[in-house]
Order: structure tokens, then C-alpha cells, then sequence
């Protein structure tokens, strides 16, 4: 009997769905983007959001072979321009994963901002880029719930395919 496995298509699905449930509550409540943040160095929810799409852009990015975005340049200032950032990194990841061609067990250099240089394989990279959001994330709920807002849909994994008795 083999084990279960859990894919990078699982885990794309994963980040997809708890960012587009995110996009569409920060779209009704867009007052949340200037609530005072104090996660991963941020002054504003508007800053997480753009270090969590920074992350999944920058780490597409160099396992793409591209030239990595300035993180400065990453835009949070809008809803629609934080989520604009998921979009082209999303695509990024999925051109990766319909590709033959990769070695995911290659290792690769780049630069961290809080760390420095760095290496590790590539696909420690992929799962590191999909799981950041997700643990930021649960992070924010506290945080808009604080505010008032309480977000309406299961968080967990377990609803990717649970059905409700």
C-alpha cells in the first residue's frame, strides 16, 4: 500500500483558494489595507499582503530563471494591485509545473532579505513559496477579526474536500 501524497498542485490549489477567499473579503473591507501591522517587519496589512505576494513573485521568479522583482517596487496600495502580484506569480509557478524539463532536486543560490545569501534545492524553494501565504494568512485572520471582521470560510486544508454531513 503506498502513502498519500500531497502535491504542488494541492498546495497550488490550497494557496488559490485561501487567496482568492482573502481577495474577495479585502475587497469588501478594503480599510483593513491601512490597519496598523506589526508581522514580518510591516507597519500596515497592506505590507503583509505585499510581503506574502513579494515572496510567492521573487521565489517564482528565480526558480523561472528570471530576474527577481525589487520588492520595493512590489505594489500594496490596492487590493486589486496586491492580487495583481499573486496573478503573475501563480502563472510563473504553473509554467514551472507543466515543464519536463526541471531537476527539482537542483540546488540553487539567491539572496534572502532578512538572511542573506542562500541555497537550497528547488523544490524546497516551490513548497517554501506556497506555504509562506498560508501561514501568514492565518496570521492576518486574527488580525481583522480584531478589527470587526470575521472571515467566512474554513481555513484548514481539511476544506479542500470536505463535504458536510
Amino acid at each position: 500500500m503506498s502513502q498519500p501524497v500531497l502535491t504542488a498542485q494541492d498546495l497550488m490549489a490550497w494557496n488559490e483558494k485561501t487567496s482568492t477567499n482573502w481577495q474577495q473579503l479585502l475587497t469588501a473591507h478594503p480599510e483593513l489595507l491601512i490597519v496598523p501591522c506589526d508581522i514580518a517587519g510591516t507597519k500596515t496589512i497592506g505590507e503583509l499582503l505585499q510581503h506574502i505576494v513579494a515572496v510567492e513573485l521573487r521565489y517564482a521568479e528565480r526558480l523561472a530563471d528570471l530576474p527577481v522583482s525589487d520588492y520595493a517596487n512590489v505594489p500594496f496600495n490596492s487590493v486589486g494591485a496586491i492580487y495583481a502580484t499573486h496573478d503573475r506569480a501563480k502563472a510563473i509557478f504553473q509554467q514551472l509545473l507543466d515543464a519536463a524539463d526541471i531537476d527539482w532536486d537542483q540546488p540553487l543560490e539567491f539572496m534572502t532579505r532578512s538572511m542573506g545569501p542562500a541555497r537550497s534545492n528547488r523544490k524546497t524553494i516551490l513548497f517554501h513559496a506556497l506555504l509562506h501565504g498560508i501561514r501568514h494568512y492565518a496570521q492576518l485572520a486574527t488580525m481583522v477579526r480584531q478589527q470587526g471582521v470575521k472571515p467566512e470560510w474554513l481555513m484548514d486544508y481539511l476544506a479542500m474536500n470536505m463535504e458536510r454531513a
